[in-house]
């Protein structure tokens, strides 16, 4: 009898660890290595990180993730919420505040934090700019990384960093028209403008 049961327990262990082994090198070795290699043969750019780089290569940031500008004379990203540091990419969230929630909306609130900011900006430009502000100038996303901006909110700072540039306000509008992504597939999502590479063409220009 104690034979038999070794017999049955082997039945059992033999195929349980040989089906371990070949899932473990199936799923954790061949098929990363596989998708790491098509990666990296069709979509490269994406794969390592859709990284932008300046005129000397070096990497300065991501298409893919928003960066913090305060300088007048750079274009404004939608805020981030994200924490210790805005647009912390190990710490991908919003604010979780309801859209009534004080600290949003009060008097002294994140909102009211950001139209100030924006309006002291405007003023130290020696520009008015006319209009609501646009919403993702002063709400910050789900994620709190987002890299775009609507070309509404574009354009709500085109007078402000054409002052502060010494630029005609035609050119900056051009930058922002080449660096507007339309719809994805023209069906997806809304017209967007990376904030990144709209302000390195900006310093691009001023150095030519």
């Amino acid at each position: 009898m104690q034979q038999q049961h070794k017999v049955e327990w082997a039945q059992v262990l033999r195929p349980a660890i040989i089906s371990i082994i070949f899932f473990t090198v199936l799923t954790g070795a061949l098929y990363p290595m596989l998708i790491t290699g098509l990666a990296q043969v069709i979509f490269p750019y994406q794969a390592n990180g859709s990284l932008i780089t300046d005129a000397q290569g070096n990497v300065i940031g991501s298409a893919l993730i928003g960066q913090e500008f305060s300088d007048p004379a750079y274009f404004w990203g939608r805020p981030s919420a994200t924490s210790p540091v805005p647009y912390n990419a190990a710490a991908s969230s919003g604010s979780n505040y309801g859209p009534l929630n004080p600290a949003l909306i009060g008097e002294g609130g994140l909102i009211q934090t950001r139209i100030a900011a924006l309006a002291a900006a405007n003023a130290a430009a020696g520009v008015t700019v006319s209009g609501a502000i646009p919403v993702d100038l002063v709400t910050a996303s789900a994620s709190g990384l987002d890299p775009h901006i609507s070309p509404a909110a574009a354009e709500y700072q085109v007078l402000r960093v054409a002052a502060v540039r010494g630029l005609d306000a035609a050119v900056v509008r051009e930058l922002i028209a080449q660096h507007t992504d339309s719809r994805t597939f023209g069906l997806l999502g809304e017209a967007r403008v990376n904030v990144l590479e709209l302000n390195l063409a900006l310093d691009a220009l001023e150095g030519t």
